[in-house]
């Protein structure tokens, strides 16, 4: 369970994130944790019948039901929400302590607060907000949350200071299609407490890292496609980089790093392999998140990703929301006793060895 918080400006000030000590290229000093349980809110899929295993669990359709005069008992089963984004509920424990994130909200307004309602989730708990980055599928459940909790309670969010760019999608022969912009004013209008930093931040005593920027040093990440655009206050330009992309990483004692992406804009592996020189810690435990690696455009992508995921070794990968089946199907058979599928409501724990 997690603790109940009290929303005083001390619990702001003890999760809220710190500069992290060094340059990208020294080591932090990550504190290594007992248990890290990341529960997918909200993801593509929603699968009930997948099983449960020691480390996933899984809910059924029972875990949501409707009303429906169609059925003798007056309602039916209804499952969890799928929709293209992503959220997931970052759980860790030291010793006795347990706190939570959450990071990202999803795409619509209601679906993370309707899954997590039905999971017994009360997300007024969570200590803090991380947002991997300011694209719409990924901030759109902020809504939600600011509307159940009503502005009667300032909770941190740590989010890049480019989130808030105004970006489009101008696919060659279609009318150009800008995206919601995630608003500043509005977020703080709602109580939320903007935390805006580039460089990597700890939470949670130190035992959570953002990584913020992340280097690209891979030769075949390369980022978006050039249908994808951003403003630079006088006109558009081809925005391959993302660079508000950014990932949440837990040490698990005697396991390695927990990486957790978004959609992994920066490249899944350099997100990997920037964790490893940000913390000096080797392992890699687990992988879960969005790889982005669907679509034709990054097909050729989807070889050399694999290839170097593999080599890491990981006990655990959950590719989610943007992976591409194609993708899916490579991470599959490439690593299958560490592969497992995705889906709203599941849950993932790293413990400690």
């Amino acid at each position: 369970m997690c603790e109940a918080a009290t929303g005083s400006a001390l619990d702001a000030a003890l999760v809220a994130p710190r500069p992290a000590l060094g340059e990208a290229i020294d080591p932090i000093g990550l504190e290594p944790v007992d248990e890290v349980i990341v529960t997918t809110l909200v993801d593509n899929v929603y699968d009930a019948l997948l099983a449960s295993d020691e480390q996933v669990t899984r809910v059924s359709f029972g875990v949501g039901l409707a009303e429906a005069p169609q059925f003798e008992d007056g309602h039916t089963a209804v499952g969890l929400r799928a929709e293209h984004g992503f959220s997931a509920l970052v759980t860790v424990r030291r010793e006795v302590t347990t706190t939570s994130l959450l990071f990202d909200t999803g795409l619509s307004p209601d679906a993370m607060m309707v899954n997590a309602d039905r999971l017994g989730i009360d997300l007024l708990e969570v200590q803090g907000v991380v947002l991997s980055h300011g694209h719409f599928d990924h901030v759109g459940g902020l809504a939600g949350l600011a509307k159940r909790s009503g502005g009667g309670r300032s909770v941190p969010m740590v989010v890049h200071p480019m989130a808030w760019t105004r970006r489009r999608l101008a696919v060659p022969g279609a009318e150009p299609w800008e995206m919601p912009t995630l608003s500043r004013r509005a977020l703080e209008a709602e109580g939320f407490a903007l935390v805006e930093r580039r460089q990597p931040s700890l939470l949670v005593d130190d035992s959570v890292l953002i990584t913020g920027e992340v280097d690209r040093t891979t030769e075949f990440e390369r980022g978006m496609p050039a249908a994808h655009e951003a403003w630079s206050g006088s006109t558009w330009h081809h925005d391959p980089d993302v660079v508000d992309d950014q990932a949440l990483v837990v040490d698990v004692r005697g396991r390695g790093l927990v990486v957790l992406t978004g959609c992994g804009h920066a490249g899944a592996v350099n997100i990997a392999r920037h964790a490893q020189r940000l913390t000096g810690v080797s392992q890699v435990a687990a992988l879960l998140g969005g790889l982005h690696l669907g679509g034709p455009a990054f097909e050729p992508v989807i070889a050399p990703t694999v290839e170097a995921l593999a080599a890491m070794e990981p006990s655990l990968v959950v590719p989610g929301h943007c992976t591409g089946w194609r993708a899916q199907h490579a991470l599959a058979a490439a690593l299958p006793s560490a592969w497992t599928a995705g889906s709203s409501g599941s849950s993932y724990r790293v413990a400690a060895a």
